[in-house]
């Protein structure tokens, strides 16, 4: 199993800047993908961004130019760092760890992410 502990959520001014970090522990070769979700109140669960072992990366297209995923492969962490923040970036932001291949799918239990205008 992998364990994902999320840090750094809170309350940002739109424009603002905020750096999620998330820290993956247990059985952290499976996580061969690790990336960042963010679900608002009534809205699907989303891509924000993930980040590969071979450091392939994804965004989503509403963060592209403003977030930056970045990975520590050393210490098992992935960071998301959120620029220009604005107030539709509000949501719960949640880790999360694939494996390559087939395998379990792990979640971290979120942070959140408030931005006033």
């Amino acid at each position: 199993q992998v364990q994902l502990v999320e840090s750094g959520g809170g309350l940002v001014q739109a424009g603002g800047s905020l750096r999620l970090s998330c820290a993956a522990s247990g059985n952290v070769f499976s996580t061969y993908t690790m990336g960042w979700y963010r679900q608002a109140p009534g809205k699907q669960r989303e891509l924000v961004a993930t980040i590969n072992r071979g450091g392939i990366t994804n965004y989503g297209d509403s963060v592209k130019g403003r977030f930056t995923i970045s990975r520590d492969y050393a210490k098992n962490t992935v960071d998301l760092q959120m620029n220009s923040l604005k107030p539709e970036d509000a949501a719960v932001y949640y880790c999360n760890s694939q494996p390559k291949g087939s395998g379990s799918v792990y979640w971290g239990q979120g942070t959140q992410v408030t931005v006033s205008s």
